[in-house]
């Protein structure tokens, strides 16, 4: 667990900035060569939260999220002017605007359940191997595999009752 200190929180910040600066480079670009501008502009969200958490934790995904957030919801108000970065009525590309808004949430979603092991420092632990070996030993091609014995004595029970009697 971090703890907050200053140097966490300044981390925040920053993660912050970030991620008004995603939000921005991404509603701009989300419409260039649509669907391909808007792939682009969600694989750039997800990588960078997932760059942001692995170097600060849950403080840096939180603070890169709302900062992602405020500028998306920013940018896709209408402007002084009339006009809109994110527009919902386009012919044909009607889905854009709002995946874009949407998508680039779930991008902050994926990157906060993926493992935690992915983004520790901490060795992972030598496994111990068994000396057991994994099948006994005997010629090549010969199964050795005993059979249960409940099995044994009902299969055993079983034919013995069907057999035609014989004199």
């Amino acid at each position: 667990m971090h703890s907050l200190t200053p140097r966490a929180l300044g981390r925040a910040v920053v993660a912050f900035v970030i991620g008004v600066a995603v939000g921005v480079v991404g509603t701009i670009a989300h419409r260039a060569t649509p669907p391909w501008g808007l792939l682009l502009a969600l694989s750039l969200v997800l990588a960078t939260l997932v760059a942001l958490r692995a170097w600060g934790g849950w403080l840096n995904l939180v603070g890169a999220g709302g900062g992602l957030f405020l500028s998306v919801q920013a940018l896709a108000q209408q402007g002084p002017g009339g006009d809109v970065l994110v527009p919902s009525g386009a012919v044909g590309w009607l889905w854009l605007g709002w995946t874009w808004v949407f998508g680039s949430l779930a991008m902050v979603g994926v990157a906060a359940v993926l493992p935690r092991r992915w983004f520790s420092d901490e060795p992972r632990p030598v496994r111990q191997r068994s000396s057991a070996p994994v099948a006994a030993p005997g010629p090549v091609g010969t199964a050795t595999v005993p059979a249960p014995a409940a099995a044994s004595s009902t299969a055993s029970s079983t034919a013995s009752s069907t057999a035609p009697d014989e004199p």
